[in-house]
């Protein structure tokens, strides 16, 4: 039986090595003829994991029906626009650096101004509407993320209904990427935490965890925290992979867009929620020469997916196999329930 830190140094292999394939991937597609397009296409698919991913920790594990995700990332794009715009230049002036170095350098500080600032709307809207449940939360999150986008089409500085140009293109494949493994592994531990039982408890019947002592709406203020957060890190990076912003991009459809892919991929499965949003994104792409069609297409095909599998491609699952799922969940005692219980799926 390995031994606790013998479990934790082969997570941190894992994660290193994985930061090391991440790193040569990104310098091996620069190295590809007319690569431009390709490196936009994966920027988009890390960036809707990100903001899925993010999403699902309130819908699919917490079971908070939340419709505002798309006000949360529009504060992180903005918020990061405006660092990269107007902070940026005063606090980095006096230092002599290498673009690159002074571009990441940006994006890093942009991810963290804008991810912060996401999270403390979310703190401030969750406090007050999380003591809400079902609809009356969908439709409050839903005036929020409105609030926000018609506040920001009257906020001059930032370009208002013209939109914010002049942001730096700083988001490439690494830095989406880096964010995409950062978000995966920081909410995969959290709930597979013991913590994290308190979030699916409330998911399967608030009452009941709230009699077990369970206090739901400061778990419920914690998970919107934390997605708040992430989804200002996709906002952010939205921001520098486009350098413009217009309120138009996080209106209500992008909230739909970013909860279809949830429950495309399942309530409470995190690898489905990554190969959903992929997969999404990779699919209205493909059919972009089919402008007219692509929608209706997108259209049948989730009303072909709710109609054959309503739980989602991977319902509540991992993609993983018991031993995986144990690393996920911090355990390294192997029990035979694992053993008896193990699911692959195919």
């Amino acid at each position: 039986m390995p031994s606790p830190f013998q479990f934790y140094l082969k997570r941190m292999i894992l994660i290193i090595l994985s930061l090391l394939f991440l790193f040569v991937f990104s310098y091996l597609i620069n190295l590809i003829p007319h690569g431009g397009y390709i490196k936009h296409v994966l920027n988009n698919c890390g960036i809707a994991v990100v903001a899925t991913v993010s999403l699902n920790l309130i819908v699919g594990f917490t079971g908070q029906f939340s419709l505002g995700h798309a006000g949360f990332m529009a504060i992180g794009a903005y918020s990061s626009a405006s660092f990269a715009a107007f902070l940026a230049p005063v606090i980095f002036r006096s230092l002599i650096l290498p673009p690159s170095v002074m571009n990441g350098l940006i994006m890093f500080f942009g991810l963290i101004f804008g991810g912060v600032a996401a999270a403390i709307s979310g703190l401030l809207v969750g406090l007050p509407t999380l003591r809400l449940r079902g609809d009356y939360l969908a439709i409050a999150t839903l005036g929020f993320s409105e609030i926000i986008r018609v506040l920001i089409l009257n906020i001059q500085v930032i370009g208002g209904a013209r939109g914010f140009i002049g942001i730096p293109e700083t988001a490439n494949v690494f830095w989406v990427w880096f964010t995409v493994l950062v978000t995966v592994v920081v909410i995969t531990n959290l709930v597979y935490s013991p913590r994290g039982s308190a979030f699916l408890a409330i998911r399967e019947d608030e009452i009941a965890a709230e009699s077990m002592g369970i206090r739901t709406t400061r778990y419920k203020v914690i998970a919107f925290i934390i997605g708040s957060f992430f989804a200002g890190c996709a906002g952010s990076l939205f921001a520098h992979h486009n350098a413009y912003l217009n309120p138009s991009s996080f209106d209500f459809l992008k909230s739909i867009e970013v909860v279809l892919m949830v429950v495309l991929g399942g309530l409470g499965s995190i690898t489905g929620s990554v190969i959903a949003a992929i997969g999404v994104t990779a699919l209205l792409e493909g059919l972009r020469e089919f402008h007219e069609y692509r929608l209706v297409i997108y259209s049948l095909l989730l009303i072909v997916m709710m109609i054959v599998r309503p739980q989602g491609i991977f319902g509540n699952r991992e993609i993983f196999s018991a031993t995986a799922r144990r690393m996920l969940k911090g355990t390294w005692r192997e029990t035979e329930d694992d053993e008896e219980n193990e699911e692959i799926i195919s």
